[in-house]
């Protein structure tokens, strides 16, 4: 098929506009989903308000508490990142069965596997920042205090 240059540079501009959307619905989702773990950790810390306070009252410092929080967040989006990685190749893997005909073979990006890892535990850090110093600045007395 001969296409003129002006047709060549709108079919590149149309496949350029369907990734940057893709990608723009992918930010979203990572957005979405820390703020989704932002607010399960600041529910937990309320939650778990007189617990803290328990800990903090035996001799818990502001940093431990900071800590554990912290560690709760990161073990929470490894966990999600453990499950979603092999649910993400077995779907990939499934796709490109369906496209072999038209020539398309699987191969697994390991490195970027990886990469997808480590930036998961980055993000569990960055989502418990708030809920962390919420946990480190509770007062003991009114943690304790009964309800």
């Amino acid at each position: 098929m001969i296409r003129t240059s002006e047709e060549m540079v709108a079919k590149r501009q149309s496949d350029f506009d369907t990734v940057v959307a893709l990608l723009t619905l992918l930010a979203l989702a990572v957005v979405t989903a820390l703020l989704g773990m932002v607010n399960a950790l600041a529910l937990a810390v309320i939650e778990r308000t007189r617990e803290i306070g328990a800990l903090r009252a035996v001799g818990m410092t502001r940093r431990q508490a900071r800590r554990m929080v912290r560690h709760e967040a990161v073990t929470t989006s490894l966990i999600g990142a453990a499950v979603g990685l092999p649910l993400g190749i077995l779907v990939a893997w499934i796709a490109i069965k369906g496209l072999e005909r038209f020539g398309a073979s699987f191969s697994l990006p390991v490195v970027p596997l990886v990469v997808f890892v480590l930036v998961a535990g980055i993000a569990g850090v960055l989502a418990a920042v708030l809920p962390a110093r919420r946990a480190a600045r509770l007062d003991v007395l009114r943690a304790l205090e009964v309800s």
